[in-house]
């Protein structure tokens, strides 16, 4: 069992008056809430101090516990539960280890051996109504040691808080009875234990994302947190009988300098720990964004050029965590190796003369080999791959790549057979992304690759970006991997199709590798990125076509996305100014798949079958004109001929005549024809032939279509404010706009085609939900001058972080005789709702718009004319139109409230 704390840590000692604190709670005959509470305010005041103060956080985790002790020692017995001697006050978990910060739960146990008589029952229930009242809200069990027993049998996880019990007050033997009923050799003994724990261990690591990088991580639960840490020091305790970390030393299960790196990173979780909850003023161990920037600066980081105090202190965070998680799993393949396979026989396999695989694992022939042959650091991953019936490799080896990664140095780099070994690792048919993770995780990589070590651990303080620069881009490369394999096909087909058309797929994989590489260092990352990679390919033997190719994908990667979700692609001089920068169907390829890939990893819940669609469509368009050639693009009339030819033939075959078609089509401009395909031009004109006025005005709703998303048609009679009405109704309905046309016929009717995702980013399945659509949009569309009603939806949390500027501007050249107004600004409910009241107020008309988020910025794009169909290029009309948005959308709203 754990010793007792006998006294505060001296740091604190001189600090806290503890004895005067507890005489003055013991001259109280009858415990006074008061008292107690202002002890406790007094103890956080104290230690929050010691805190700011710089005190060592190991003394003020000590000194929580130790005065909490004193708290419940103090109350137990000046309510006369110590004359009880079939009852004890037992201290669990991590209270148990002695640890405690301002808002962790205090476990006890109420430990018994025969049943509770009347008077102990109520000085118990009193002990606990006086520890709530004084806030210090403990996590109790009251427990026979027979009921103890059942449940540790039963339980790994009542067997763990019982491995740290610590005995506080009553009858100590009641303890020293239940300690040997649950000792290794009556129950979860070392090898049943550390099973149980290694499994629970995967378990929580899935639960919490498989990743310690994400946005919000858990200090506690997260990969690398200080249950990893714990999980060590239970299996060590259940192993050799004792918790401390210095017994892995003495056992060679960590050489000094691994524990101390241990300690290390204990002790600034601890200190972040200790913050967070200081910060929170309650048991948080969540590093959410309402407490970042206040850490940051209570940590003493300061916002510098290109990087933010929030994201220092964040990269500082997930180093952290990146070297315990190393160290965890080298320790833990250190206990599998002497708990679960220390039975096993060696089963010694030569796999060449620096390699062998024993029992599965594979290791060095001789500790010397890295010192004799550095380029073995390199090969121990190839030979993963190439062997896929290794299970990993042995404690002892990670030990040795450790060790000796700083032979990876400028010498190294430049070696051919190095620079081999890492072309040739990128260039096998499995295990690339499994051994470019291992490589960054024993820090191999960042050698290899210096500017990747600049980003490891490097996170951008967003909502965007999910995961930190090195996870992204790691997690990239696995996207792109698995375009090659064949189970995962059905995940985006199209790319999986296009994958295998690639001449050299490793090509693919560098310029993954190298397009964010040189985030965070000042500057247009994608063109430093693009100079590195080109530098590193001619290092590594390619053609100068092939490097070229890598770094043109480099520069280019955000080219394709930012083409679909902010221009029309509808237009064909858009299509063909991209198929211009394509220049073949080759980059073309290459560039699809690595913005597929790039977009899935940055924020998967951001992919969704809407932006699928807008790719495919962009590279199918973009295909097409490479094809016919660059020189000979597709006029106007070819275009519409094309387009109406084949819209008349599917509606010949549903029984529409053509003169009926020609005469609807005659109302239209040509560009209705450019923007809508022939299965919407068939959708439209099904719908209106038969229209009559009181029909008006007309929805209809196709669940899902080529374009990704659930469509909703809307014909009616035109007026200034059919945009507003409709897209703050499909918001109040909850659901997602994300591209909208708006077309006027020469007779004053509108079509409008909106596309829209429901909140969660799926389609509309339900038959209902459709109908619904259609009775609101009624409802709310019929009368021209009723107004939108305000938007009554909470702001995310999340959101409410960030400071995002709006930014208004149009550009310059005007396509089709429109003006192409950009607004980027912070996202919120009901944005776009507000948006479209601002342009009806201007005196716009919005004929087509694509929304898209990134994080928390909208950034949309409107296509725009006065009333009068002509193109805003007045500069002081512009300047008007400017600051009626800006002020719109920069005041602020009402509390939980976003008024449309």
């Amino acid at each position: 069992m754990s010793a007792r704390l006998h006294a505060l840590p001296p740091s604190i000692r001189h600090r806290l008056d503890w004895p005067a604190i507890e005489s003055t709670l013991r001259a109280c005959q009858d415990p006074q809430v008061a008292a107690f509470s202002q002890a406790v305010t007094t103890v956080r005041e104290c230690l929050s101090t010691a805190f700011n103060d710089g005190c060592d956080v190991a003394d003020l985790v000590h000194a929580q516990a130790f005065t909490t002790d004193r708290l419940l020692i103090t109350l137990w017995e000046l309510l006369g539960l110590q004359a009880n001697t079939s009852v004890a006050l037992v201290a669990v978990g991590g209270y148990g280890r002695g640890e405690l910060h301002p808002g962790s739960d205090i476990d006890i146990l109420i430990l018994h051996d025969i049943s509770l008589d009347e008077a102990a029952q109520e000085g118990l229930s009193r002990f606990f109504t006086l520890l709530w009242d004084m806030d210090l809200q403990p996590g109790h069990s009251v427990r026979s040691i027979d009921e103890c027993v059942i449940q540790a049998a039963a339980d790994i996880t009542v067997a763990t808080n019982l491995v740290e019990c610590r005995p506080l007050a009553g009858n100590k033997q009641l303890l020293e009875r239940l300690e040997a009923l649950i000792a290794p050799q009556h129950m979860w003994n070392s090898r049943a234990f550390f099973a149980a724990k290694l499994e629970e261990q995967t378990a929580r690591h899935q639960r919490y994302g498989e990743t310690a990088y994400r946005l919000e991580p858990n200090i506690k639960e997260s990969p690398g947190g200080l249950r990893d840490i714990q999980m060590i020091g239970w299996v060590t305790k259940r192993q050799f009988g004792s918790g401390a970390f210095e017994k892995l030393v003495s056992q060679g299960f960590l050489t000094l300098a691994e524990y101390e790196d241990l300690m290390a990173g204990q002790s600034y979780l601890w200190r972040v720990r200790f913050a967070l909850h200081m910060l929170s003023g309650r048991k948080e161990d969540r590093l959410l964004f309402d407490f970042q920037r206040r850490m940051a600066t209570l940590l003493g980081f300061t916002d510098v050029d290109n990087n933010l105090a929030v994201e220092q202190f964040m990269q500082e965070y997930f180093r952290n965590v990146i070297r315990l998680e190393r160290l965890n799993e080298m320790l833990l393949q250190h206990f599998r190796e002497a708990i679960l396979l220390d039975m096993e026989d060696d089963d010694i396999i030569p796999i060449n003369r620096r390699f062998q695989s024993r029992r599965g694992y594979l290791e060095v022939t001789d500790p010397q080999v890295f010192l004799r042959y550095p380029p073995a650091l390199l090969e121990v991953f190839l030979l993963l791959q190439q062997h896929p019936e290794l299970k990993g490799i042995r404690a002892s080896t990670i030990r040795l790549i450790r060790t000796h990664r700083d032979l990876i140095n400028d010498a190294f780099r430049a070696d051919l057979g190095c620079r081999s070994l890492f072309m040739e690792i990128l260039r096998q048919p499995h295990g690339v992304t499994r051994q470019l993770r291992r490589m960054n995780r024993y820090g191999v990589l960042a050698r290899y690759l210096p500017a990747f070590g600049q980003i490891v651990g490097r996170m951008q303080y967003d909502l965007f970006h999910v995961y930190t620069v090195d996870e992204h881009t790691l997690t990239v490369i696995r996207n792109l991997r698995r375009f090659a394999i064949a189970e995962h096909n059905e995940e985006v087909p199209e790319c999986s199709r296009i994958y295998r058309l690639l001449p050299k797929p490793e090509l693919l994989l560098l310029a993954g590798l190298f397009h964010d590489i040189a985030k965070g260092r000042g500057g247009d990352h994608s063109e430093l990125g693009a100079e590195d990679a080109r530098r590193f390919c001619m290092d590594h033997g390619l053609s100068i076509y092939d490097a070229n190719l890598v770094s043109w994908l480099v520069k280019s990667h955000l080219l394709m996305s930012l083409t679909a979700q902010r221009r029309d692609i509808s237009d064909p001089d858009v299509i063909h100014e991209f198929a211009l920068q394509m220049g073949n169907a080759m980059r073309l390829n290459y560039l699809y798949l690595l913005t597929v890939a790039d977009i899935r990893s940055t924020n998967p819940k951001m992919w969704n079958s809407w932006k699928n669609a807008l790719l495919s469509n962009l590279y199918d368009a973009t295909l097409r004109m490479l094809r016919r050639g660059l020189e000979n693009p597709p006029d106007q009339d070819e275009l519409l001929g094309e387009v109406q030819m084949h819209a008349l033939s599917i509606l010949r075959q549903r029984g529409i005549d053509e003169p009926s078609c020609l005469g609807l089509w005659a109302q239209l401009d040509a560009d209705y024809f450019l923007r809508h395909s022939a299965d919407e031009i068939v959708w439209h004109t099904l719908a209106i032939h038969d229209a009559q006025e009181a029909d008006l005005p007309l929805v209809q709703v196709r669940e899902e279509t080529a374009r990704g998303g659930t469509e909703i048609f809307l014909y009616t009679r035109d007026h200034p404010n059919v945009f507003a009405q409709t897209t703050t109704a499909l918001m109040q309905l909850g659901l997602d706009i994300v591209d909208a046309r708006i077309i006027t016929t020469a007779t004053g009717y509108s079509l409008n085609t909106f596309l829209v995702l429901e909140d969660s980013g799926g389609v509309i399945h339900q038959a209902f939900r459709a109908a619904e659509i259609v009775d609101y949009l009624h409802q709310h569309v019929a009368d021209p001058q009723r107004a939108p009603k305000p938007i009554r939806r909470s702001q995310p949390r999340q959101l409410k972080h960030f400071d995002v500027p709006t930014h208004v501007h149009f550009d310059a050249q005007s396509q089709r005789q429109r003006t192409v107004l950009h607004v980027t600004t912070a996202d919120r409910p009901g944005l776009l709702a507000k948006i479209s009241l601002v342009l009806t107020d201007c005196g716009l008309r919005v004929h087509n718009a694509k929304i898209a988020t990134a994080g928390e910025t909208a950034e949309d794009v409107f296509y725009v004319t006065d009333l009068e169909g002509e193109v805003i290029s007045d500069p002081q009309q512009q300047a008007q139109i400017r600051d009626k948005l800006v002020a719109a959308l920069e005041m602020p709203a009402a509390p939980s409230v976003v008024n449309a």
